[in-house]
């Protein structure tokens, strides 16, 4: 009885204000359904700022309810979800609970034996966003593998994907595997994290094809074509859901000289360079907390203002790749030679993309190459949803 009533409790407090994901009720609210399972356990979490039931972190509801929590597992960003992209991250403990902080993306990305010696069974809880190259679906292959290795079970408390609604963009040639992409999937993936882990177990995707000893826990009231706005910024330079569905097209030009507005008010809701010509709108990005040194830094760019209320957003732009607006960049950009850096053909999957933007194809030219290899791809996927389409 008494977790039944939690249940209520912590369901209450996961219905949003937003009206399409008002009724949506986050894995890790459902506390009822995965209570039972960590009972005399020793746990540790795999989270950041984003897991949470209500306005309450995951770690202070679990530590209420006499589970015994003995560590954090923090990925990039960090346990807070402030540091900036890439930037390492220290082991510490938290200020609140003391409780041990273990980063995983300092020193090492995968959990070691000697990080799970005292646990006895690890959750995940991460907010993704649906891009291959948002990290923290490597963060959780990682742990997968961690788990597996050193046999202990995985529980994955699911939540929405707000870029579910789509699959898209090039397959990831395995040649160019990094920790933005770790898999033959294309940008857009269209899954949750909790189908996602179930896809790299069934498909046997792990290390040494590997299978962890894997229980998700399901959203209840979502489906693909839900829309979500995320109530929590997932990392310091998505503010908004805005940012959030124009992140998955626009995170290619970080492979490129353009900023995306890192540094500014509008990070991932612009694009721009200082070597556009001014058609009337511009902005400088500066340093500010998760933007220590933006791409641009102190130099006014010009460039396109993407902003929008989020419902419009998403009907325009949040259904498929824009290509468009790499198509144009590119063409603007004055110096074609060092428009592409390394990093965008670990961002893209490969090498066929820059070579298509190079050659001049068009954007539905380059869209019906994608075609064999996203059917293959549905294919996969399609064996391990957990949501109606």
């Amino acid at each position: 009885m008494r977790y039944f009533l939690l249940l209520l409790a912590c369901c209450s407090l996961a219905l949003y204000s937003n009206a399409q994901s008002s009724t949506i009720i986050t894995g890790a609210a459902c506390t009822a359904s995965y209570l039972p399972l960590l009972k005399g356990k020793r746990v540790a979490l795999l989270v950041n700022q984003t897991a949470t039931i209500g306005p309450t972190h995951l770690v202070d509801s679990l530590l209420a309810l006499h589970v015994n929590v003995v560590k954090i597992l923090s990925p990039e960003h960090g346990f807070r979800g402030n540091a900036d992209a890439g930037e390492s991250v220290n082991n510490s403990s938290d200020e609140k609970t003391g409780l041990p902080i273990v980063s995983l993306y300092g020193g090492h990305h995968k959990a070691t034996a000697a990080d799970l010696s005292n646990v006895d069974i690890l959750i995940f809880d991460i907010q993704d966003v649906g891009a291959r190259f948002y990290t923290y679906i490597s963060s959780l292959q990682e742990l997968m593998e961690a788990a597996a290795e050193n046999h202990k079970p995985l529980l994955v408390l699911d939540r929405p994907n707000p870029n579910g609604s789509y699959v898209d963009g090039p397959i990831l040639d395995t040649a160019f595997r990094s920790f933005v992409g770790m898999q033959p999937i294309p940008i857009v993936h269209g899954m949750t994290t909790g189908e996602y882990a179930q896809l790299l177990n069934g498909e046997k995707w792990l290390a040494h094809h590997e299978q962890c000893e894997l229980t998700v826990i399901p959203c209840l009231h979502y489906t693909h074509h839900t829309r979500y706005d995320i109530p929590i910024m997932p990392s310091p330079n998505l503010p908004n859901a805005s940012a959030t569905y124009l992140y998955p097209s626009l995170c290619l030009f970080e492979g490129t000289p353009i900023s995306v507005g890192r540094g500014t008010d509008k990070p991932f809701q612009q694009f721009g360079s200082p070597l556009f010509p001014d058609a009337g709108y511009h902005f400088t990005p500066e340093s500010r907390p998760g933007a220590k040194t933006p791409v641009l830094q102190n130099q006014r760019c010009y460039g396109f203002n993407l902003q929008g209320d989020a419902g419009e957003v998403y009907k325009k732009y949040g259904h498929q790749l824009q290509l468009q607006w790499l198509i144009t960049a590119y063409q603007l950009y004055p110096d074609k030679a060092t428009f592409f850096t390394p990093f965008f053909d670990k961002l893209a999957g490969g090498t066929q993309l820059r070579k298509q933007l190079v050659a001049g194809k068009t954007a539905a030219e380059i869209r019906a190459s994608w075609a064999p290899g996203l059917a293959r791809f549905k294919a996969i996927r399609k064996k391990y949803l957990l949501y109606a389409e």
